[in-house]
């Protein structure tokens, strides 16, 4: 639970030392930014709903890191928090998002007639295709450290900002490590969901069986503006920085928020041993179908955008139906027993 403001500071009374936690098991980007000299500058801080250094950084002193892959360790609990706190979160986020500077400028494009091709990714390998994305309600605190109250408010929002022929499905998981109700709606056919109160205030999710991400990228690009529309005119508009594009929970999700993923069957090229070197050249990553923690099931992988920083929606989904596409084309060509030298692509 986030520390209160008398709180945080009755904890002035110790030494920034005594203080300190002890980060020397831990493997996230919050503990390779954070030192004691940093924590005793930033410390008695707060932000205007009273977010603390103690509360950005609890989750990555709970959780030491991950085994596979580099956690961030650290969230914001409003939107000021990536302003009071900058100076941890400017370089976990140059570190988590390969570069990316406190002076650069985030694009957005959700003109979904922008992306080229899409609709032709051949469903004999792509199984299914999804987008999805988060946002966050200007003039509410984030889930970490909102009330009862706000989030009852961000739902009585969301049911109107999700309009006709969207029908609740109930409860759902922990958010942010705190178990609370999760409503979330879909439209007649499940391919078009939207989760409130989660990780982050909305969960926006587009999908369908098969290989028509053009479609599937083109319905979730309409039903969010349409979203943002009601919001903006109920006087709560999206959190949105032309620094850090849209604003949300953890920084790994900054900009875009966005994963633009398929199923896809590659028995014969994830066995190739270049199988990482080309995900990693189409900056794309790979999962399990039951997520980060899974292993394939019948060589079947989930293939996502690794970037949300940086790079506009549709140039994300973009990679991933180009890159998609070219591991069809590989799988095709070492099905019969051709050789993928001359198709490996340059680094994007």
């Amino acid at each position: 639970m986030p520390f209160s403001n008398t709180h945080n500071k009755y904890k002035l009374k110790f030494s920034a030392e005594e203080e300190f936690p002890d980060l020397s098991k831990h493997n996230n980007h919050m503990a390779k930014v954070l030192t004691p000299a940093l924590y005793q500058r930033l410390r008695d801080k707060e932000t205007p709903s009273g977010f603390t250094l103690d509360d950005v950084i609890q989750t990555g002193v709970d959780n030491p890191g991950h085994p596979f892959i580099m956690t961030v360790g650290c969230v914001a609990g409003d939107e000021e928090s990536y302003e009071v706190f900058k100076d941890l979160f400017d370089p976990v986020i140059q570190d988590r998002h390969g570069g990316y500077k406190p002076t650069d400028k985030h694009r957005t494009d959700l003109n979904h007639e922008n992306l080229k091709g899409g609709d032709d990714l051949d469903p004999k390998y792509v199984l299914s295709s999804r987008v999805r994305t988060g946002r966050s309600i200007k003039g509410y605190s984030l889930p970490p450290h909102c009330s009862r109250g706000e989030r009852r408010a961000i739902e009585k929002l969301s049911v109107t900002g999700e309009g006709r022929g969207l029908s609740p499905t109930g409860a759902g998981p922990a958010a942010a490590g705190r178990a609370r109700p999760c409503p979330r709606r879909h439209n007649d056919n499940k391919t078009f969901l939207v989760w409130v109160n989660e990780e982050d205030h909305l969960r926006v999710i587009s999908m369908e069986k098969g290989g028509n991400m053009k479609e599937v990228f083109r319905r979730f690009c309409v039903g969010l503006k349409k979203i943002e529309e009601i919001f903006s005119k109920a006087g709560h508009p999206f959190m949105w920085t032309e620094h850090l594009g849209y604003i949300l929970t953890c920084p790994s999700n900054l900009g875009t928020g966005l994963r633009g993923g398929v199923h896809v069957r590659l028995p014969k090229l994830s066995q190739h041993p270049k199988f990482e070197e080309v995900l990693g050249r189409l900056r794309l990553q790979k999962r399990g179908t039951g997520g980060v923690d899974t292993a394939a099931v019948g060589a079947v992988f989930d293939i996502s955008n690794a970037d949300r920083l940086g790079f506009s929606e549709v140039e994300q989904v973009q990679m991933v139906v180009d890159g998609v596409k070219l591991m069809v084309e590989m799988e095709k060509k070492l099905e019969q027993n051709q050789p993928i030298d001359d198709m490996i692509p340059a680094q994007k």
